[in-house]
């Protein structure tokens, strides 16, 4: 069962694709959202920062909570890996690792993965490069049970081709881009300046058979990487 949160989240969400909130568009006050989920204004406040950091949200001091005016959101078709990408362009991929470690789920990973109360991640951040140029830093998590029998290298440097090469058929990805700035921490790792445009994306990646294999926040330098976006 999902939590209060998600379910708010989703649905409002749900309402700006169907545009019955449009872009530029002021929400309700907490309170009265919070009337219409019949849940507590933390519950409300924590869909409503979820929205927020995945900028389908904007938060103006003083005047309220908008749907965002600067959102990109498109589905993207079929699930590819940064190595993939970065060979097709001619360029040779690597990877910084800056942390792995096993971690218990937070509520977000066992929502978006599929986790029990007590199951745990391997939760790791890395800088991913084309040609030693910095595009994108990352934080991925994935369930222990899955990989626990890995060699640490083959995930933190080609997870999808260790997953193929060990019968695992990577299926469809869920996946949301939105517009950001820059912090400290991840303008020192993609060398930029505080600020510098970035594009954030969250991605959750599914087998064929539908279990949840992996879930990342990305962040690329803006003037360095761009999607592509097709539709049938």
């Amino acid at each position: 069962m999902k939590a209060a949160y998600i379910t708010i989240h989703d649905k409002i969400k749900e309402e700006i694709d169907d545009q019955i909130w449009k872009i530029g568009e002021r929400l309700p006050s907490e309170r009265d959202l919070a009337e219409r989920f019949n849940v507590s204004r933390m519950t409300l406040r924590q869909a409503i920062t979820m929205l927020v950091e995945e900028g389908v949200l904007e938060r103006k001091v003083g005047s309220g909570t908008y749907v965002a005016s600067t959102r990109v959101q498109e589905k993207m078709r079929g699930t590819t890996s940064f190595t993939e990408i970065v060979h097709s362009q001619g360029k040779s991929p690597s990877t910084k690792l800056i942390s792995y470690q096993k971690k218990l789920a937070s509520e977000t990973e066992r929502q978006r993965l599929q986790l029990g109360a007590n199951d745990l991640v391997i939760r790791m951040e890395r800088i991913r490069y084309a040609d030693n140029v910095p595009l994108v830093f990352e934080v991925a998590s994935i369930p222990e049970k899955l990989i626990r029998n890995f060699n640490k290298t083959d995930i933190t440097n080609h997870f999808f081709k260790t997953l193929a090469v060990n019968g695992y058929e990577i299926g469809k990805s869920q996946q949301t881009i939105y517009a950001k700035t820059a912090s400290d921490r991840v303008a020192e790792y993609l060398e930029v300046a505080k600020g510098h445009a970035i594009l954030a994306l969250t991605q959750v990646s599914y087998f064929t058979d539908g279990q949840a294999f992996e879930y990342v926040r990305s962040q690329y330098v803006g003037d360095r990487f761009e999607f592509y976006l097709e539709n049938n």
